[in-house]
């Protein structure tokens, strides 16, 4: 083999890794150094020469090199979370509906499987994680699906656009958008529009409990008609979600300024999508930042809420150890309770009630019914 071949082989396994990293299994600070060593060796790869390889970036060299369009990546995707399925014990559940798209943007995407009832049905949406720089909605859990759909429930699995794309504001409300798509197609799909919950895993639980807690997007005066619907759940359930995406909180929550190491200060502006921390700090990022904070967001009136975490209080190992500690789904619980907002709470293997998060909203949605 020659040595330009060699290098070129030598950059897809690479760069095929890198898909797979930034899917959410590999750590943020694996994916950094990845991108890296990366540029390093191939400096090409950074199209816009500012001397940072970003994800885009490296995905469009993959691309380059593999000759894998978007979507054959898609493709791969999809077969590598159906033999994952397949290793699990999982059945396939081929969605009734696939693809939909609910927005403008290409990760604007949603999977639809119906459940068979001769009246409207209720809905539960589920949220990927990834720490909103990858994952997929072909992650939705297969038992999941069906025990919704055997109980009458349809089930959306969604897409949204990462943090490399857009800033969290936005983020989020990409998923608010699906919300409002579903509602909006209600009739379509024999939906009860009234009876809509979600749930998700680390970054989709947060963006579910942000659903929860924030007040109603809709806007009946927009131009566009599914902005016109509600954006509210009738109950939300988070596996290893955050308490809050106002990150200057994050200290009081955790407890600990050794947990902010995996936040240094000079990635702030970014996530907000502005430049400078004064930005951060002044009228704008106040602003943004109460936007994204669940903690501040919650009011009586809304949903009851399930919580699951690790019993990990003190793992301060990794990124993830921040992201996913307990003390998030703890500082949420004692916030409800405050306010009055149902929750449950689920720390390691002990469970004040429903132990998973679909048993609670199927009970929920029981409920709501009635």
């Amino acid at each position: 083999m020659s040595r330009t071949a060699w290098q070129a082989l030598s950059g897809i396994v690479f760069l095929s890794w890198l898909a797979i990293g930034s899917s959410g299994a590999v750590g943020q600070e694996n994916r950094e150094d990845t991108l890296k060593k990366l540029l390093e060796r191939y400096p090409a790869a950074d199209t816009n020469k500012d001397g940072k390889l970003s994800l885009e970036e490296a995905r469009a060299y993959r691309a380059k090199v593999t000759g894998l369009t978007p979507n054959d990546a898609d493709s791969q995707k999809t077969a590598k979370a159906a033999k994952k399925r397949k290793r699990a014990g999982e059945p396939e559940l081929r969605p009734d509906r696939a693809d939909l798209s609910y927005g403008p943007h290409p990760n604007n995407k949603l999977d639809l499987w119906l459940a068979k009832s001769d009246r409207p049905t209720p809905l539960i949406v589920f949220i990927h994680g990834g720490g909103f720089v990858g994952g997929d909605k072909s992650s939705a859990s297969a038992a999941a699906i069906k025990q919704c759909l055997d109980a009458g429930v349809s089930f959306a699995s969604i897409n949204y656009r990462f943090r490399t794309e857009a800033a969290i504001n936005t983020v989020l409300r990409d998923s608010a958008r699906a919300i409002q798509f579903l509602r909006h197609q209600a009739d379509e799909f024999h939906f009860d529009k009234a009876c809509v919950a979600a749930f998700g895993g680390s970054a989709g639980a947060g963006t579910s409990l942000w659903l929860a807690f924030r007040d109603d997007l809709a806007d009946p005066k927009s131009d566009d008609p599914v902005l016109r619907e509600s954006t509210r759940l009738v109950a939300a359930a988070s596996t290893a979600g955050q308490a809050t995406y106002d990150i200057l909180r994050w200290r009081d929550v955790l407890g600990s300024d050794e947990a902010m190491r995996f936040y240094p200060e000079a990635t702030w502006p970014a996530f907000y999508g502005l430049s400078t921390l004064e930005e951060v700090r002044g009228p704008r990022g106040k602003e943004l930042r109460a936007d994204v904070d669940m903690l501040g967001l919650i009011t009586s009136d809304d949903p009851p809420v399930w919580l699951g975490a690790s019993d990990r209080h003190d793992g301060l190992e990794n990124k993830g150890d921040t992201n996913h500690s307990p003390k998030h789904s703890e500082a949420i619980k004692k916030r409800c309770a405050e306010i009055g907002v149902p929750c449950v709470l689920k720390i390691g293997d002990k469970s004040e009630g429903e132990p998973s998060p679909v048993e609670f909203l199927l009970k929920r949605i029981r409920q709501e019914s009635k």
